[in-house]
């Protein structure tokens, strides 16, 4: 097999005995790194420490790693226009943040018949964000409810990241 140190240096091809004997030598583990390789590679290691790092890089990556939200604003047809403001202000406020959003429009009993309310609602929605986010799911309906779905725009989520970094 071939061997690797402690350090990383290469020791060449030896015995499967030769190498056992090194490692109590060193009191450290041989650990076989790939088996596929021919001759198979194995190195010299203290096995617990090394699993020790791996999990603290892992831990690591998951705290870098953004979790990305997807908040949801409901509106109805009705919705009067202090409402709009203040549910389109929140809806910048999450795509500013990098999150994504969900407009979610429901219609009850006799708004089903005149849809198009909500469609025009949903489009003044849309036009609003057109310089906060991108759509990523154009307004379909699920049942009773009209949904969209928005992104935030790269340029956004970059900003949001610069103060990060600070």
């Amino acid at each position: 097999m071939r061997l690797v140190g402690t350090e990383g240096e290469q020791l060449g091809v030896v015995p499967i005995a030769d190498a056992m004997r090194r490692a109590e030598e060193l009191e450290v583990d041989l650990v076989e790194i790939a088996p596929t390789a021919v001759p198979p590679v194995c190195k010299l290691m203290d096995f617990g420490k090394f699993k020790y790092r791996e999990a603290k890089k892992a831990h690591e990556a998951k705290l870098k790693q953004k979790q990305i939200q997807v908040k949801e604003v409901k509106f109805r047809p009705g919705t009067d226009e202090g409402d709009y403001q203040i549910k389109l202000r929140n809806l910048i406020k999450f795509l500013d943040e990098g999150d994504k959003t969900k407009v979610t429009l429901r219609f009850r009993g006799r708004e089903m018949a005149h849809q198009e309310f909500g469609h025009r609602l949903i489009e003044r929605v849309k036009n609003d964000l057109v310089e906060h986010g991108v759509v990523e799911q154009y307004p379909k309906m699920e049942g009773r409810q009209l949904v969209m779905v928005l992104g935030p725009k790269k340029v956004a989520v970059k900003k949001k990241a610069e103060p990060a970094a600070k």
